[in-house]
């Protein structure tokens, strides 16, 4: 059998170790567990990588332990403006959405849109428009908004008032869900999911939707999903610099990923990480903050997860 493989992120604003008690770490850890379950069920079926990455992001959508969908960050005006995209590695086809105010699942919109083909990117409403046309689910404004978060813009907005916005934390600032998933034809996907940084400008929209930024896949070189200050992901069009530096220079999936996050974003002393996967499944996930929700299955079908450095083992 052709080789599966998949790896998440729950973004790299991790709190402190000491803000939650074990069993919160061990919450965070199944729910972890839970969005790999998700995925890789569908790659065992022999379901296609995009399906998986949807899957997959879907549960962290829905958890309120992640800054996507429900429990997502606050902007300025403090909605929970939501942005996703999809990236099929065999086609270079995409689906993107930004603003989001209504979708309850912004990945599954940005599919249906990779798969109606005519546009890459809806925003704001007409998003919404979409997903109710093609009978996705559309939620209140309300539905999105958590005492976690509230608590979060609080806590930004003290920070801006007394000019001590670097001295926030990384967990205070932002995070964001992805998933990479090579499937058994060998093709391999990337989806993102992100409700911003806590405190956003109203309208301000970052790296997750934008293809090849935040959120990239191509065949026979690798699949990556972000997390971080997305306007240095933007710049640096971080996606597809790892793949293209795996095309042209011949690094592998580790060097390459690596060399981005730890060496092209370094002077900029920002908090960045990702997900990516290269065509022989090879998993990897580097980040440079505290620690990152992340997790990956190995070909054999082994679940990983971790929040900072230590790496769990769990029963897949």
């Amino acid at each position: 059998m052709q080789t599966i493989a998949l790896g998440i992120h729950g973004g790299c604003g991790v709190m402190a170790r000491s803000d939650l008690d074990e069993a919160g770490w061990a919450d965070a850890r199944a729910e972890l567990g839970r969005a790999l379950q998700a995925g890789w069920d569908v790659l065992r079926a022999d379901g296609s990588a995009v399906a998986a990455v949807e899957a997959a992001v879907v549960v962290m959508e829905d958890s309120p332990h992640f800054n996507a969908g429900f429990g997502a960050a606050l902007n300025a005006d403090g909605q929970a403006l939501l942005d996703a995209a999809i990236m099929d590695g065999a086609t270079l086809a995409a689906g993107a959405v930004s603003a989001v105010p209504c979708s309850r699942n912004p990945v599954r919109v940005a599919r249906a849109l990779m798969e109606a083909g005519e546009s890459v990117m809806l925003t704001g409403s007409a998003a919404d428009r979409f997903a109710e046309t093609n009978g996705l689910a559309v939620m209140d404004p309300g539905y999105f908004v958590t005492d976690r978060q509230r608590q979060a813009l609080a806590r930004m907005q003290a920070h801006r008032a007394a000019g001590t916005d670097r001295l926030a934390s990384e967990a205070e600032k932002h995070g964001t869900v992805g998933a990479v998933a090579l499937d058994a034809a060998g093709h391999l996907a990337a989806a993102t999911s992100t409700g911003g940084f806590t405190n956003k400008p109203v309208g301000r929209i970052g790296d997750s939707p934008i293809i090849g930024a935040g959120t990239y896949a191509r065949d026979g070189a690798c699949a990556v999903s972000g997390t971080g200050a997305g306007e240095f992901f933007i710049r640096h069009v971080v996606g597809h610099e790892i793949a293209s530096r795996m095309r042209y220079l011949g690094e592998d999936i580790a060097a390459a990923a690596n060399r981005v996050v730890m060496d092209d974003l370094a002077p900029y002393g920002i908090g960045a990480g990702l997900v990516a996967i290269d065509s022989l499944g090879r998993v990897v996930t580097p980040y440079n903050t505290q620690g990152m929700f992340r997790g990956w299955v190995t070909p054999d079908g082994t679940f990983h997860v971790g929040t900072h450095d230590e790496i769990y083992v769990l029963n897949g």
